[in-house]
């Protein structure tokens, strides 16, 4: 054939997938994470220090089915939450997966723009 029919083929430019040694100087913990993380996972790091009631519900147990802790939010992470009992000095790690929801005694602090979420 006389090559009119069939174009030559072309490739795409070679992409530079180095990666940087370093962070960039202006990067900071905040940056490092999405912002598409859990809204009650701020929500709850937000009200660090409040008094709550988390209602659990463990679906494989017969004995712990639904369950209700009260306490201080201590932490609150992607896929747990940490509540202190003052009144029997016990801590309780909770996963996200089990909790239900939570009730605050006091107004939420709620930032939308997630410009508070971290310390």
């Amino acid at each position: 054939m006389n090559g009119s029919f069939f174009s030559s083929p072309t490739f795409p430019q070679a992409v530079n997938n180095q990666v940087p040694s370093s962070p960039p100087t202006n990067y900071s913990v905040e940056q490092s994470f999405p912002l598409e993380q859990s809204l009650i996972e701020n929500i709850l790091r937000l009200n660090k220090g409040k008094r709550v009631r988390a209602f659990v519900s463990y679906p494989d147990s017969n004995e712990w089915r639904d369950k209700i802790y009260t306490g201080i939010i201590e932490q609150s992470g992607r896929d747990h939450l940490i509540i202190s009992d003052p009144t029997n000095g016990n801590w309780y790690l909770i996963r996200m997966i089990y909790l239900n929801y939570v009730e605050f005694d006091e107004p939420i602090n709620y930032n939308p723009d997630y410009s508070d979420t971290f310390d």
